[in-house]
């Protein structure tokens, strides 16, 4: 196994308020890991540390076989970064904005790499168009295409989806897993469960410590979780009456259903006990990756608090 990303005891405050904690994290070259967490929860913070932008406090290891502390700039210059905000200019067509990147890069046959980045990103047909006039989904694409076009190694997305529409959200993360086969590896922050479940494995951190890493089944597998759906005339309302019941970590409307969860089997079964009769139907279900996120969350200390 060759790993894109190693490193240990990763750690970075801000006004004296610890905003990274000791994280420790490998990343296998060629996969894709899906990074989760609350907000402020560290993901941001984390990203830039392993790419240059920020200098830890402290930490040690390699990204992409250097050492991302002393040769960051040599980091730098293999890895692609995509931020929250779409940060190219509205002003230009998306050809110019791929020029302009690929002249601040100082690359070679420039004219050839945004061609085929436009091309590989669907992007060829708009290429006159300004980049300002782009809806969220197709500003997304152009920025992906910015952020390739050195031809990266590594490729460090902070929420790219965020606020774009469910089919340009697909299209965007088939793109990742083209990307992904052809040997690009991929850390990516996101909210969204299902795009959780798209990656190769998944790293969770909360409040600046990474407190799971695996595979989405082997996240849950771990969590010891026993979940129970409710349905029924108003079963959606139960939640307020379970919540924070003994045994019950998480108790929430789903449509015109109930979602309660906990560690404690018995426990739990005791707290839906006065519902389990009609006009409600109960059944055991697989806990989902939200019910196993909510309940890491709850276990783990506020670092702003």
């Amino acid at each position: 196994m060759t790993l894109a990303i190693d490193v240990k005891d990763l750690s970075k405050s801000f006004g004296g308020k610890r905003v990274v904690q000791d994280v420790a994290i490998q990343v296998e070259e060629g996969r894709i890991t899906g990074f989760l967490g609350p907000n402020g929860s560290g993901k941001t913070t984390t990203l830039r540390m392993l790419c240059g932008l920020l200098t830890p406090d402290a930490g040690e290891g390699r990204v992409l076989g250097l050492d991302f502390r002393r040769e960051a700039a040599a980091v730098k210059r293999q890895t692609g970064y995509m931020t929250q905000r779409f940060s190219l200019y509205g002003d230009l067509t998306l050809a110019e904005n791929l020029d302009f990147i690929a002249r601040v890069y100082g690359l070679d046959r420039r004219k050839e790499r945004v061609n085929r980045a436009l091309e590989d990103l669907g992007l060829k047909d708009r290429r006159g168009q300004l980049a300002g006039d782009l809806s969220g989904g197709w500003k997304q694409r152009l920025a992906l295409a910015a952020c390739i076009l050195h031809e990266p190694r590594l490729l460090l997305l902070d929420e790219p989806t965020a606020g774009v529409d469910p089919k340009a959200r697909r299209e965007f993360w088939d793109q990742i897993h083209d990307l992904s086969a052809k040997g690009l590896t991929v850390l990516v922050s996101t909210h969204y469960m299902d795009e959780a479940e798209r990656c190769h494995d998944i790293a969770y951190i909360v409040y600046g410590r990474l407190i799971a890493r695996g595979t989405a089944a082997e996240v849950i597998a771990a969590s010891h979780l026993t979940t129970w759906l409710g349905e029924g005339p108003g079963a959606d309302r139960l939640a307020r009456d379970l919540a924070g019941k003994p045994g019950v970590t998480a108790a929430a409307p789903f449509g015109g259903q109930v979602h309660v969860s906990g560690t404690d089997p018995a426990a739990l079964e005791a707290a839906i006990a006065p519902w389990r009769k009609p006009p409600y139907r109960w059944e055991q279900s697989a806990p989902s990756l939200e019910d196993v996120f909510i309940q890491l969350m709850s276990q783990a200390p506020d670092n702003f608090a």
